[in-house]
C-alpha cells in the first residue's frame, strides 16, 4: 500500500472527525472546565479551579434524588416500551400482508407532527376537562375529575408515546432478519407455535430488543420537554434540573457539573451495552 492510499481513508474521514471535534468534543471539554469554576452570584463565576461543585453534588441528597428518579422513570419507560412494542413488531414482521410497507409507513406517521404538539395533545386527553374525564363523568363512573395530568404517570405516558416507534423498529429489524427455515425446522421437530417462539424467535430477536431498551432508556433519561409539559415540579427529571440550574439560577458551573454527571451516566449505560451486545445493532435498526 502506498502512502497516498494509506492517507485516503483519513482524508475521507476528516470532515466527519472535524465536525465531531468542533460540535461534540470541544463543547464537552468546555463544559468540564466550567464544572471546576467557582460560582459567585447569578451569571457570575470566578475562573478559579475548585472541586466545590462536585463536592456539592456528591454530598447533597437533593441531586441524588433527581438522578435516581430519572433512572427509575427512564427504566420504567424503556420496559413498558418493550412490552408494548414487541407484539406489533412481531405482527409486522410475520404478517403475509403484501403491502407491509404501509404498516411501516403508519409507524412513522407520528414523526410528521411536531414532537411538542404531540406532547401538548396529552393535555386534552388527561386534563380535568380532557376526553377521559369527560367520558367517565358522563357515564357516571366518577363523580369528580381524576387527577391524571401533571403526574409521573403522565410523564411516562408521554415518553412512551414518543419512544414506542423506536422500540418497534428495532425489534422489527431483528425479527425480519431471522431465517424462517429455523422456525419451520423447530415446528417439524415437534415444537408447538409457542415453543418455537420461545426457543427460536425470542432468543434471536433479543439483540433488537436490547437495542430498543438502550435507545429508549437513553432518550428518556435525557428528556426535558415531556416532563416540563406533562409533569409538575415534583415530577421533574435531571434534564429539567440542569435547565433550572443554568437558566433559572444562572449557576453555570453547577449546571455544567450536573450535565457531566448525566453524560457519564448515559455513557456508562451505553458502554455496558456495547460490551455485551454491540452498538452496531442499534444503528442498524435506526437506519431502516
Amino acid at each position: 500500500m502506498t502512502a497516498a492510499e494509506a492517507r485516503r481513508p483519513w482524508l475521507l474521514l476528516a470532515p466527519t472527525l472535524l465536525a465531531l471535534l468542533v460540535l461534540m468534543v470541544l463543547p464537552i471539554c468546555i463544559m468540564l472546565l466550567f464544572s471546576f469554576y467557582e460560582f459567585v452570584t447569578g451569571g457570575v463565576e470566578r475562573e478559579v479551579l475548585t472541586t466545590a461543585n462536585w463536592h456539592e453534588f456528591f454530598t447533597d441528597s437533593y441531586y441524588h434524588y433527581f438522578l435516581w428518579k430519572t433512572v427509575r422513570v427512564a427504566g420504567i419507560t424503556a420496559v413498558l416500551c418493550a412490552v408494548m412494542g414487541y407484539p406489533p413488531a412481531y405482527f409486522i414482521a410475520m404478517t403475509h400482508f403484501k403491502h407491509k410497507w404501509l404498516l411501516l409507513l403508519l409507524l412513522i406517521v407520528p414523526f410528521w407532527i411536531s414532537f411538542t404538539i404531540r406532547t401538548f395533545s396529552w393535555i386534552n386527553i388527561l386534563g380535568e376537562q380532557g376526553v377521559i374525564n369527560v367520558v367517565l363523568l358522563k357515564l357516571g363512573i366518577i363523580s369528580e375529575p381524576l387527577r391524571m395530568l401533571y403526574t409521573e404517570g403522565a410523564v411516562i405516558m408521554g415518553m412512551i408515546h414518543f419512544l414506542l416507534p423506536y422500540m418497534i423498529l428495532n425489534v422489527y429489524v431483528s425479527l425480519e432478519g431471522i431465517d424462517r427455515n429455523l422456525i419451520s425446522a423447530a415446528r417439524t421437530l415437534g415444537c408447538t407455535n409457542w415453543q418455537a417462539f420461545r426457543e427460536v424467535t425470542l432468543p434471536l430477536s433479543l439483540p433488537g430488543l436490547m437495542a430498543g431498551l438502550l435507545l429508549c432508556f437513553v432518550l428518556a433519561a435525557g428528556s426535558y420537554v415531556t416532563p416540563e409539559i406533562l409533569g409538575s415540579g415534583r415530577d421533574a427529571l435531571f434534564g429539567n434540573l440542569i435547565y433550572d440550574t443554568i437558566m433559572g439560577q444562572l449557576n453555570w458551573p453547577m449546571g455544567a457539573t450536573l450535565s457531566m454527571v448525566l453524560l457519564v451516566l448515559l455513557g456508562a449505560v451505553a458502554a455496558v451495552y456495547s460490551r455485551y451486545m454491540g452498538l452496531s445493532r442499534m444503528f442498524k435498526g435506526l437506519s431502516r
